[in-house]
């Protein structure tokens, strides 16, 4: 039982670092500040307008042959970069 404790406790403490240095080596952005320039809430807020699903009209104008928004973007997955 003790032994069977301590690999899943080297496992998991293993894990964590590793999640850690993920986070910390991934993006420079990986941190977005509080006070952000008015360049990069524009950049922003353009982004979130395009990440949107597609209107229902274009989907019957165009005979369904575009069903969904192929560039949607998820938060977590696909970062913007900047």
């Amino acid at each position: 039982m003790s032994v069977l404790r301590k690999t899943l406790q080297r496992v998991f403490f293993s894990f964590q670092r590793s999640a850690a240095a993920c986070v910390c080596v991934g993006s420079s952005t990986a941190k977005m500040p509080s006070h952000k320039t008015f360049r990069i809430k524009k950049k922003l807020a353009k982004k979130m307008r395009q990440n949107r699903p597609i209107p229902y009209w274009i989907r019957m104008r165009t005979d369904n042959t575009i069903r969904y928004n192929a560039k949607r973007r998820h938060w977590r997955r696909t970062k913007l970069g900047f």
